[in-house]
């Protein structure tokens, strides 16, 4: 068997990060416990899996499925090579991340000013504001610890509908101003499609550099998630937030999967040519321990039941 290091030093292409202890948890009502987290992310790093969302820093009566956010991050640093990121939505959150010892913090802002009042209770200015007063707290008590910016709805939303896009790239500037050291922008609501995918990547890059731009989240909410992240791949984005088997649907689509699957995504890029790291026989066989701690949620994706293409060969 090899080591957790060993399976980290595989060199790669692009880098997946596996959010579905976070996005996928809090969008269902179950409740996984704690010692089958532990079991998923020991399969996820046997995997190469290697930067996962653990969880978020939110109070547990609001949000019952993260409540042992702490101890999930304790578990997972221990893991060597794995890059363990927490989301947290105000300063007390950061600080509680880092007290765990996370390695990165996300930070959810908003290009609609709908959807930040609906999401953060703060407007996307209140919002920023935020997202420096986590940076400079983070600057003088954790200078190590890596902040994301990411913003929601980039593509579109369903509270207000169209976003125009000189709002995403102003809300992407004012993340890297504020401090963040990459924003990312994440198609939360699943309205995006290649062609705005493109262009809207293109813009940011150009706006604040590629080096500053964090992964690229899309939901598969409407069947066009996988496209959109080979678009945002094109134009250079070589990073992407995934979900083992698009766990925890869509609120906004009754019987629409979540974000990416991480099975899927990760063998579309082996496919081409594209190095990710990860053993995708061992990623199949990673669902199980997810879905033992979930008994009955539903789960999604094409590559677990149809199994690898007869000849198939990883990328070199």
């Amino acid at each position: 068997m090899k080591s957790q290091s060993s399976t980290f030093d595989k060199p790669i292409d692009v880098l997946i990060s596996e959010v579905g202890m976070r996005d996928g948890l809090q969008s269902i009502a179950s409740v996984m416990p704690t010692a089958s987290k532990f079991k998923w992310i020991d399969a996820l790093v046997e995997a190469g899996v290697r930067e996962i969302e653990v969880t978020s820093f939110v109070p547990a009566h609001l949000m019952p499925q993260l409540a042992d956010a702490a101890e999930v991050v304790k578990y997972a640093i221990a893991k060597p090579g794995l890059s363990v990121i927490s989301l947290v939505p105000n300063l007390k959150g950061a600080q509680a991340a880092i007290a765990a010892g996370t390695h990165k913090l996300t930070i959810p802002t908003s290009a609609s000013v709908a959807h930040s009042l609906a999401n953060v209770r703060k407007t996307r200015e209140q919002m920023l504001e935020e997202v420096r007063r986590i940076v400079e707290y983070k600057n003088a008590v954790a200078p190590h610890v890596e902040i994301e910016a990411g913003v929601s709805v980039a593509f579109g939303c369903t509270l207000q509908g169209v976003v125009p896009e000189d709002d995403v790239i102003w809300m992407v500037e004012q993340c890297i101003a504020a401090g963040a050291n990459v924003s990312g922008m994440a198609d939360t609501t699943g309205m995006a499609n290649p062609a705005q995918v493109k262009r809207l990547f293109t813009r940011a890059i150009a706006a604040v550099g590629i080096e500053r731009l964090g992964a690229a989240h899309m939901h598969n909410t409407r069947g066009l998630g996988i496209a959109n992240c080979l678009a945002a791949y094109d134009v250079g984005i070589r990073g992407f937030d995934t979900s083992m088997a698009g766990l925890g649907g869509c609120p906004h689509a009754p019987g629409a999967s979540g974000n990416v699957v991480t099975e899927d995504l990760a063998f579309m890029f082996e496919a081409m040519g594209v190095r990710t790291g990860i053993d995708l026989e061992k990623l199949i066989a990673a669902r199980q321990p997810m879905i033992d701690g979930l008994p009955g949620e539903a789960v999604y994706g094409m590559l677990a039941p149809a199994g690898l293409t007869k000849g198939f060969t990883y990328a070199k």
